[in-house]
Formats: C-alpha cells, structure tokens, sequence
C-alpha cells in the first residue's frame, strides 16, 4: 500500500504548501512548515469518521437541551475547574512545567475513579515499574486501575477498541506518533494527527479522554496551536514547581467557566486541595495573627477568578535607581500595564517616579490578569515610596483609567463579602461598586477618582 500523500503545513496560520520551503506565503514566517498528511486515511483505507455524525439541519428552538453528565474526580478543586467535573465524550488538554505535579493529579483521579468506572492509563514517559512506584509512594489503592505503556498511536487505539473505559488518560500527546506519518514523536504534525485521532474516538465513543501537554520555555503549550482548538478544555498548571502548593487555571472550557482556578498543596500523599485558598497568598501581618504588623509597600487585592473571589496580597518596592534608565518589573501582573499606572500616577496625582526602580509583585505566584488591581498596585507602589503602611485590615480592588478616573469592576458585592469573611475591616472600592445594604463588620469607602483613594491612606 501506498503511503499517504504529504503537505506541508505552517504552524503559525495554517496555510499548506506542496513542498518544504523556508518562509510561509501566507504570513511570512520564518521555518514554520511542518510535515503533515494531505489526506487524513487509515490505514485500512477507509476515509476517517467524522467528529460529529451527520444530522440535517434543524432549527435551534426545536431542541431538546439537557443537562450533561457530571463524573466527580474526588478533589473539590479539581472539579470546581473542570465546570463540576470530566464530561462523558469530552477532551480536556492539561499542560504545566516538568514535575509541577500533572502525572500525579491525574494518577490521583483516575485511582478514585477506577473504583465506579473503567479506566485506562497510557504512559509514554514512564514505564510501567515507575507508575506503579509512584502509586506505592502516594499510598494510592491501585487494584482497579489499567496501565498502558505505549506511544504508537494505532497500538494504543486498539486498545481502547478492545477495552472500552471510559475515561482514559494520555501522558504525554509530545510521545505519541503515528505510523502513517514520518515525523518524529513531539512534531506539528504528529501532535495534531494522533490528537485529531483521540478527539475522533473520545466523540464516537463517549469515552472521557485527558491528554497530558509539555509546555515551552514561555510556559505555553508546546506544539500547534490547533491543538488547544481541538480540545473541550485546556488546563494549566501555575506557580513555582519548588512551591508547597500549585494552582491550576482554566484557559479555555466548553463546559465550564473561564479563568476558573484550583489550588492545591503538594504533600508526601499528593496533591491535597487547599479550603482557605485567601490565606496562602497573605502575609502574617494582614491575617491578623498577634505581633505582626502591616509593612510598607503591601496592599491586599480581591480578585476574581472565574467564580471565586480570591484575596491576594500585592507588593511593591520603590528605590533609588543607579542606572540612567529605571526599571519597571512586574511579576504575576500584566508588565505593560504598570507603565501606564506609573504615567496616570505622575499626571492625576503628582507623584512621579522618573528616577525610582519599580518592582511589583503577586505574591505566592498567581497570576492576576483583570485590570481591577490597578488600585491595590497603586496604593502599594506609594506607601513604598513614602515607606508608610497602608491602615490595618484595608482591601482594595478598581480599575484606574487614563483620566484618572476608578472604574467599576464585576462581581464586587461576591469581593465585599469574602473580605468581610476573612476579618478585614476597611474596603476602598470604586463609587459605582458601594453596596445598596452595609455588610457587617465591613466599612465601605467608595471613590471616584485617584487623588480621593490617595487622600484615605491616612488611618
């Protein structure tokens, strides 16, 4: 038989080329062109089944909606990202640094789910002998759990043919390949074909399929991009792997919320998930724990992160810069935006910072995407420079515009509430975000421009 017929595809737009060459026509790239096949054909000849079986085309009214099917993992968190948990006949793509915890996670909840369903666990980095070593440490009842250690893609669908689980879990899809291709395992185009694949039996099957992902250097997933399109969710793992603890974002879910993060500690017996998950990104001196103050320079956020709202300590250091050109550092916030801060800062305010280094950070390594901690970074970034401590038991949370104004962020009734929980005292929050009815224990000051927040540093 003879092999299938090749194209050459650009990993950056998609656009195919008859034969290698070194730039895309479509968009210019340099050394994008990756083998892939032209004609997707099994190897028996037979043209591929389709995602989704061929129906007509009916109008939208006239369908019958119903609620998918939830299958637990066992880890409240775990299921708070997933949307409620895996659903039957969905791909959900998880990537993370080595050793940040993903074979363990996974081991974790195929091992309680093993014990209500059919499982399958396909190993392509490890061996057998090194799973069952890793189950041992974690002290994890395997007796019901299946093993597979394989990385030829129709090898491992034969299986599945075989035994039909009904969750099945790929570690890792950079080790897969497929026969009907030349690449070598971890290419563009194997990544894409034995992904397409799975995705293909998960649909036809309802089998729930979990594809572990490396990531590169940049902490994105490695290999196409039409990888994170393929799949119903993508998972990533964030934070420092040498850190006691690891959360988990969700980048993109078909069957959940956006953005929706899980917070673990990572102990002897695994990953355990974290019920207070506000007190590991505080200091001792904002939990209010005795003999510790507030420092200088720190400011407590109330983020939002999908639907909890999460407290987060922002720090700020200001000093004397010895360079001609100041730095501007920022660690788990959005770095172009504190250029912007510092600008608004100088021009609505009057406190500029021409020749000061300036460091932000979020501490314990989340990463806080929402312009609503404009104001937390402000308020840290000028009690560093004026070395005063904001007043004990101050949360704050706002999006600052360029005319100085404190814009409004979503959900801030859920913010007030979970910083009333935790025991703070004072919020300084946007006007149009003041609660209709006081919440107890909790005084809301509410602010519409940036001079009115810097006025209430004071106690």
């Amino acid at each position: 038989m003879a092999r299938d017929k090749s194209q050459f595809v650009c990993r950056e737009c998609g656009a195919a080329a008859a034969k290698w060459q070194g730039q895309c026509d479509g968009c210019g790239s340099w050394n994008t062109l990756e083998e892939a096949l032209a004609t997707a054909v099994s190897r028996r000849g037979q043209a591929p089944v389709s995602v989704a079986p061929s129906a007509r085309a009916v109008k939208l009214s006239d369908v019958q909606a119903k609620e998918l099917p939830r299958i637990a993992t066992g880890s409240d968190e775990f299921d708070r990202v997933l949307g409620g948990g895996f659903v039957p006949g969905g791909v959900v793509l998880i990537g993370g640094d080595p050793g940040i915890g993903k074979s363990t996670l996974l081991l974790q909840a195929l091992v309680h789910l093993s014990r209500s369903a059919s499982t399958l666990y396909v190993t392509g980095e490890e061996s057998v002998e090194q799973v069952a070593l890793r189950a041992k440490r974690l002290a994890l009842e395997t007796s019901a759990l299946t093993v597979l250690a394989e990385i030829q893609l129709e090898e491992i669908l034969g299986q599945l043919m075989a035994q039909k689980p009904q969750l099945v879990v790929v570690d890792s899809i950079q080790t897969m390949f497929s026969d009907e291709l030349t690449a070598a395992p971890g290419s563009v185009s194997q990544v894409r074909e034995c992904s397409s694949r799975l995705t293909r039996w998960a649909k036809e099957s309802g089998c729930t399929v979990i594809l572990v992902g490396h990531v590169t250097k940049e902490g994105t997933l490695a290999g196409p991009r039409v990888l994170e399109h393929i799949v119903d969710t993508v998972l990533y793992f964030e934070g420092d792997s040498q850190a006691s603890y690891r959360v988990i974002r969700a980048i993109k879910n078909r069957f959940g919320t956006v953005n929706e993060i899980g917070i673990f500690a990572m102990t002897e017996r695994g990953l355990k998930a974290v019920s207070n998950p506000s007190a590991l990104f505080l200091s001792p001196g904002h939990l209010g724990l005795e003999g510790q103050a507030p420092v200088a320079g720190s400011c407590v956020l109330v983020t939002q992160e999908g639907t909890r709202p999460l407290l987060v300590e922002i720090q700020a250091l200001v000093d004397t810069a010895h360079i001609p050109n100041p730095r501007r550092l920022s660690v788990g916030l959005e770095p172009q935006r504190l250029a912007m801060l510092l600008a608004v800062l100088h021009r609505h305010a009057g406190i500029g910072c021409f020749d000061q280094d300036v460091f932000i950070n979020a501490v314990g390594g989340v990463r806080i995407n929402e312009p609503a901690a404009d104001l937390a970074v402000i308020l840290a970034i000028v009690s560093s420079m004026r070395n005063r401590p904001l007043p004990k038991g101050l949360v704050a949370f706002g999006e600052i515009g360029l005319a100085g104004e404190i814009r409004p962020a979503p959900r801030g009734q859920e913010r007030l509430k979970e910083a009333a929980k935790l025991g703070f005292s004072r919020a300084l929050i946007p006007s149009a975000n003041a609660p209709k009815k006081p919440i107890e224990g909790l005084e809301v000051i509410s602010v519409a421009r940036l001079d009115d927040a810097l006025a209430h540093m004071r106690d």
